[in-house]
């Protein structure tokens, strides 16, 4: 299933939408997708401690081993999170996207190039991100920024 394209709406409606993705029918690293959502939100809305173990285990499901169904649904919801300035973690989730766009072990190989493009697809609000007032949120997005413009897997390369 290839990540759905919708573009990241920044004016307060962080995660709208995720209602709609059939969580319960994709996969992560460790079977059912059904509690991403719910990751998703305590990410969003948690506090600094809740933020970081819901974006643990994201990191986790999502993107440590491998990508699945269920990353490529996550990417434009985590590109939310991290333009989302009341968001606790945000260096964090522009790390995740980065591990997701770097990751080369899929189980399907259409997989990992709809998680790819899902990451590369945010290319512009990284850039954004670069400018930001947090210099780890600075950091992190000018790191994803340069591994996007040099991302070249074997998956995601023109034939």
């Amino acid at each position: 299933m290839a990540a759905r394209q919708r573009p990241v709406d920044c004016n307060g409606t962080m995660l709208k939408g995720m209602s709609r993705v059939r969580w319960h029918e994709l996969t992560h690293a460790y079977g059912s997708a059904e509690e991403v959502p719910g990751r998703l939100s305590r990410v969003a809305w948690g506090d600094a401690l809740t933020s970081a173990s819901a974006l643990s285990d994201l990191g986790l499901w999502l993107g440590e081993l491998s990508v699945f169904d269920a990353t490529a649904e996550a990417v434009p919801f985590l590109w939310d999170l991290a333009v989302t300035d009341s968001v606790a973690s945000r260096s964090g989730v522009i790390q995740l996207l980065m591990t997701i766009l770097e990751q080369a072990n899929p189980p399907r190989l259409d997989v990992q190039y709809a998680a790819h493009q899902a990451v590369c697809d945010g290319r512009g609000l990284a850039d954004r991100l670069a400018g930001d007032g947090d210099p780890d949120v600075q950091a992190a997005a000018q790191d994803l920024m340069a591994a996007i413009d040099n991302h070249a897997c074997e998956v995601c390369r023109p034939a």
